[in-house]
């Protein structure tokens, strides 16, 4: 289905970046701009910038990039349609009903055939499980003290012990062998045919929609492995999806309890906490963190109480409060999981637990002191000093000072010792590698991967000329004056100056939000002009300062690509030809001045 431009346009607008990426990502203003964890990589610093002005986000960590619309691509899987039609909901804008291209009815009958063949298999396996075949399974969930009621409420099945008795019932419903194996249901190749899951008790897992994505299985007896989950398909990404999250959506409890297991998750939702939820056989990844910021702002861990729970529980903590969610931990012992802990003890005795869970920093604290001997002076200093280091994770100075009184209360610390080696430990706790005290962009500022000066330098150099150009239609043609596509040596870099160059030789110049609009389809270069469309110059530069910055970044690039050229003396005639630009480059007005811009200074 094809849009307007205008109409691309008009969703745009009417979606602002800052409230639509918020509601997934926790920002917090500096300068002119916003700043977040990536909810695309693993971060403890935050380098994600989101800019009101442009329109655009960029991720100084990873470099992903984009407008609205494909952050709304990214973070939910959708299609450019599917995005577009989210966000013009979201606007109120009414999209004109047309039919689709072929390729969006390929890609929307292919998503519907896979929803529907899963929620075959799940009818399936909720059949066997109260046939005869399935006798051991029920007397398993028996075992386990879970109702026939609860059964049904979450779907469970079996899976019989034949290893291909799915795809053959599938067959005689009509599902083609591709859709099956797309689905991951069975393998199929030319000598065999065997279903993913056969003597295991399984669980449906479903989308916040409560349609069947995938499943889980359980071996029945000492087969490996114990549990198996479905492979990725385009429906079920196991990092972005948490079981029981139909159900715990619609709690009125104001959290979310999280734990590791399906069974776990049952037995809380049949104990009366219908607000339990698990990840799917992974670790919580920051997929899981903004996906639960949706529903509630507070977690309780129920993490197994074993030192793999301890671990989990460590590595989920600060993903949960990047995401903007509180964290608390429940105190399990001397039991292993909730599952156990309800049989012995029962739901009033959980109820209690959740009431009395531990702050998540506390908790923290906690860990990290069992690892000291705090009868050793300098191991218990160097506790002290952990602890202060963990403080300056806080950059709200109010938030910090009472986890400080906190912490200082519970392990015994003088407050205003350790309000001192915090201070000691915390000189940039306001600031971060991608923004300056004012808040404003540096892109060669931060080296990455241990990039060296020179070639960071080269980097912001490509993006400050091409950001320069997009300011006016006369710092345009500047640009396309002074330098050619082949002065940026990064492949990505000079694919965007082509283009830009391309364009601004009809007198077009682009906005930041409507430039990465081009690139929908092309990653590398939708991050390249991410990456352009979020620099920015100080805030007390004006147009002489700009002019030079300007002059010495055309100046570093032309050497860079003569240098280039005098590495190769095969070629003799570029060769000479270098040699000649060299000596040009030295001469005095070999580069023009830039024209001043309407510049106002700083971000918008």
């Amino acid at each position: 289905m094809r849009y307007s431009e205008d109409l691309i346009q008009e969703i745009r607008t009417r979606n602002d970046i800052v409230s639509v990426i918020s509601s997934y990502v926790k920002l917090t203003k500096k300068g002119g701009g916003y700043f977040g964890c990536c909810p695309f990589h693993n971060e403890k610093t935050p380098s994600f910038h989101v800019h009101p002005g442009r329109q655009t986000y960029h991720c100084f960590g990873c470099g992903v990039g984009g407008n609205v619309i494909t952050f709304m691509m990214e973070y939910e899987n959708y299609s450019f349609q599917e995005a577009l039609k989210a966000l013009a909901e979201r606007a109120g804008i009414a999209l004109p009903e047309e039919e689709p291209d072929a390729e969006e009815r390929k890609r929307i009958g292919l998503r519907q055939r896979l929803l529907d063949v899963n929620k075959e298999a799940a009818t399936f396996y909720a059949k066997q499980l109260y046939s005869e075949r399935g006798t051991r399974a029920r007397e398993y969930f028996a075992g386990r003290r879970l109702s026939r009621d609860t059964m049904i409420r979450f779907g469970l099945g079996y899976a019989p012990q034949t290893s291909n008795a799915l795809y053959q019932y599938l067959k005689t419903q009509g599902y083609s062998d591709e859709i099956i194996s797309q689905a991951g249901l069975a393998k199929i190749t030319e000598k065999r045919i065997t279903d993913r899951f056969w003597n295991r008790v399984m669980f449906p897992i479903m989308d916040s929609n409560r349609r069947v994505i995938g499943f889980g299985g359980r071996v029945m007896g000492d087969g490996e492995p114990k549990y198996l989950n479905s492979p990725e398909t385009i429906l079920f990404d196991k990092s972005r999806n948490l079981y029981g999250l139909h159900l715990a959506k619609r709690s009125r409890a104001g959290h979310f309890l999280l734990c590791e297991g399906y069974m776990d998750v049952i037995s809380m939702h049949q104990a009366g906490f219908d607000q339990a939820v698990a990840s799917l056989g992974t670790s919580l990844t920051e997929g899981h963190a903004a996906l639960i910021a949706r529903y509630v702002k507070e977690v309780v861990l129920t993490y197994d109480s074993d030192g793999a729970g301890v671990k989990a529980a460590m590595r989920a903590i600060p993903i949960l409060k990047a995401a903007g969610v509180n964290v608390r931990v429940l105190d399990l012992k001397p039991y292993k999981d909730p599952d156990e802990f309800i049989k012995a003890l029962g739901a009033d005795a959980f109820k209690e637990r959740i009431d009395a869970a531990i702050n998540g920093f506390l908790f923290e604290t906690d860990v990290i002191r069992s690892g000291f001997d705090m009868n050793d002076p300098a191991e218990k200093t160097a506790f002290y000093r952990q602890v202060a280091g963990k403080l300056t994770e806080f950059t709200e100075e109010l938030e910090r000072e009472n986890y400080l009184v906190s912490a200082a209360q519970r392990h015994g610390i003088p407050v205003d010792g350790l309000r001192k080696l915090v201070r000691g430990a915390g000189y940039g706790i306001v600031l971060n590698e991608a923004v300056n005290p004012r808040g404003n962009v540096f892109p060669a500022q931060k080296t990455a991967g241990g990039r060296d000066k020179k070639k960071a330098g080269l980097r912001s150099a490509q993006i400050q000329v091409l950001y320069f150009g997009m300011q006016s239609p006369e710092a345009a043609g500047w640009v396309r004056r002074e330098l050619t596509p082949e002065d940026f040596p990064e492949e990505s870099m000079a694919a965007l100056a082509a283009d830009l160059f391309g364009l601004w030789s009809g007198n077009t110049v682009p906005d930041a939000a409507g430039l990465i609009d081009r690139y929908q389809d092309n990653e590398p270069l939708r991050n390249a002009a991410a990456e352009v469309s979020a620099a920015a110059f100080p805030d007390d530069y004006r147009y002489p300062d700009i002019a030079r910055l300007m002059k010495e970044n055309v100046k570093r690039m032309k050497k860079d690509r003569i240098d280039r050229k005098l590495r190769d003396p095969s070629d003799v005639k570029a060769f000479q030809e270098a040699l000649k630009d060299a000596a040009r480059l030295e001469k005095p007005g070999s580069i023009s001045e830039p024209p001043d811009i309407p510049w106002n200074g700083g971000d918008e």
